[in-house]
């Protein structure tokens, strides 16, 4: 069996909440990464379910490294856009504290994906598209394959509420208050 790896580039603003606490999308549906593959859309839904009905959990890792796990995935999930994961490193491991640290320096960039393809096409053009991949695990990585997939701000979150119309609400509020 042949594990494969997909590099995707952090934000550059990247934020570890708490020391601890990181999200992001590990994989972007659609787009060419340097190595000439594109993940089609529903490419994990099959992994991410047979993984949850066994109980299993897709690992963090430092560098793919399969000796050095630094934290825990809480959540992985596909929607439009890709592969969405949060997670946090864990403080009672030197590197996940390094990662840390790493991260907030702006020191490493890069999530990536380790896989097995359990299907996939060429296109006319050579390209690869990932119709199925079974997910092992997402690793922080210094050089990613996919620079638009990164580990992104707290507003980057697809469930979060957009900001703009908040802001938008608490100064109708205010004006309102002061007009009383």
């Amino acid at each position: 069996m042949h594990l494969e790896h997909k590099y995707c580039q952090l934000r550059p603003e990247v934020k570890v909440k708490d020391g601890t606490e990181i999200s992001g999308y590990a994989s972007l549906f659609g787009l060419t990464d340097q190595g000439g593959d594109v993940v089609d859309c529903g490419a994990y839904q099959q992994s991410l379910g047979f993984s949850k009905s066994k109980g299993r959990t897709i690992k963090m890792l430092w560098q793919h490294d399969p000796t050095q796990p630094i934290g825990v995935w809480d959540e992985v999930r596909e929607d439009a856009k890709g592969l969405w994961v949060k997670g946090r490193l864990l403080p009672d491991v030197a590197k996940a504290r390094e990662a840390a640290a790493l991260l907030e320096a702006g020191a490493i960039d890069g999530l990536s994906i380790g896989y097995r393809t359990v299907k996939s096409t060429k296109d006319d053009t050579g390209k690869r598209h990932l119709s199925q991949l079974e997910l092992w695990e997402v690793s922080l990585v210094t050089f990613p394959m996919l620079p638009d997939a990164r580990v992104g701000a707290k507003g980057d979150d697809p469930d979060a509420p957009d900001l703009r119309e908040l802001a938008a609400v608490l100064t109708d509020a205010r004006l309102t208050i002061a007009r009383v």
